[in-house]
């Protein structure tokens, strides 16, 4: 197997994307007509719906059986993935995000879902973070203390990803950046399984994206961004780890931490934003709202498609400067990804800020 990859790597992995591409396109008509048929259609007299009409949200169906199939047939099996466990997981996180579509989850039980998630993948699949490569003076990693990490980083990537599938788009475009990211790294280190399987889910995402660009035709719901939040949680991990500094041994990628972050500074960087503004107004930062930033984007008159491909371009250069910059520590970039987010998200308020003045100048003007 290893001697074919090495002579045909490009079209094996050319191969990859593309059935996973074509199995999601082929399921993505069938789960419209079985969703218009039964009338499963997403909650438009929810507040934070952007659309005027009904529209399926059963797409993360899709998404999973493209992933799954090609998964199953094309990833190797070593010891650089269990990808036992991996389908494992994905498997129960489908379940739960296909109930929670369908008739709706309690934010109790898809927390106790989750934790039995990581708990498969962390304990029994051990994929885990053992290091910290020095990011803000912290190196190796106790056992618990590595567990405790990388459960919560495994939850918050997950989290994340649901939270910003808010728009046409923006979720499965930051999922194909996310895991192509990865994939074009793997492959650069020579970790053929690990790039499989991040190419496995890109393929699966282009599939679903055909349908889902503006006018969107169907939703990828919880089925989607949770899978796709689980699988890009688990190659940031694996990223970190084959990429782990020992003594003697020069890192084939350096400033692994701040090329993770940045690779996923799109959805963790919402997160943490909406998060803290809601629990210093004393809120649950469980409680929905349409404070995310793809929804204040289209405040000042943006549309889905225009909201997605600027986000994404962000997430793209961000990436890129941090790829140019290996000379800087993984804290320095870090610190200055988290300040460029900051200048970024001080301009979409200024600029909402001067459209509200202008708009209350008007009304006083014709009043």
């Amino acid at each position: 197997m290893m001697d074919f990859l090495h002579n045909y790597t490009v079209v094996y992995y050319i191969f990859i994307v593309l059935i996973s591409v074509l199995i999601t396109l082929f399921a993505v008509p069938s789960i419209l007509h079985v969703a218009r048929f039964r009338h499963l259609y997403d909650d438009l007299g929810h507040f934070r719906k952007t659309h005027d009409h009904g529209i399926p949200r059963l797409g993360g169906v899709a998404i999973f059986v493209g992933f799954t199939i090609t998964s199953l047939l094309f990833c190797m099996t070593d010891k650089s993935l269990p990808i036992n466990y991996l389908l494992t997981g994905c498997i129960i996180l489908f379940a739960m995000g296909l109930k929670d579509d369908l008739a709706g989850v309690n934010s109790s039980t898809k927390f106790i879902i989750q934790l039995i998630v990581c708990f498969i993948l962390v304990v029994l699949g051990n994929i885990r973070l053992t290091s910290l490569y020095g990011v803000f003076g912290i190196y190796d990693l106790s056992y618990f203390l590595s567990v405790g990490i990388s459960i919560l980083l495994i939850l918050v990537i997950v989290n994340a990803f649901n939270l910003i599938d808010g728009i046409d788009g923006l979720a499965a475009t930051t999922g194909i950046i996310a895991n192509g990211a990865f994939a074009a790294l793997f492959l650069y280190i020579h970790q053929y399984e690990l790039a499989a399987v991040s190419l496995a889910m890109v393929g699966a995402i282009i599939g679903f994206l055909r349908f889902n660009i503006t006018p969107a035709k169907i939703f990828m719901g919880d089925t989607g961004s949770l899978l796709i939040g689980l699988i890009s949680a688990v190659m940031a991990i694996k990223f970190m780890e084959v990429n782990k500094v020992t003594t003697g041994v020069s890192p084939q990628i350096y400033a692994v931490p701040a090329i993770t972050f940045a690779i996923l500074i799109g959805p963790i960087f919402d997160t943490a934003r909406v998060f803290i503004l809601r629990i210093s107004n004393g809120v649950s930062p469980f409680i929905a709202d349409r404070n995310h930033i793809h929804h204040r984007m289209l405040k000042l008159g943006l549309n889905h498609l225009q909201t997605t491909i600027i986000l994404s371009g962000i997430n793209v250069t961000s990436i890129t400067l941090v790829l140019l910059s290996k000379n800087y520590s993984s804290s320095t970039l870090i610190v200055a990804i988290v300040a460029f987010s900051l200048i970024f998200n001080w301009c979409i308020t200024f600029l909402i800020r001067s459209k509200e003045r202008e708009n209350l100048a008007l009304r006083n003007l014709f009043a």
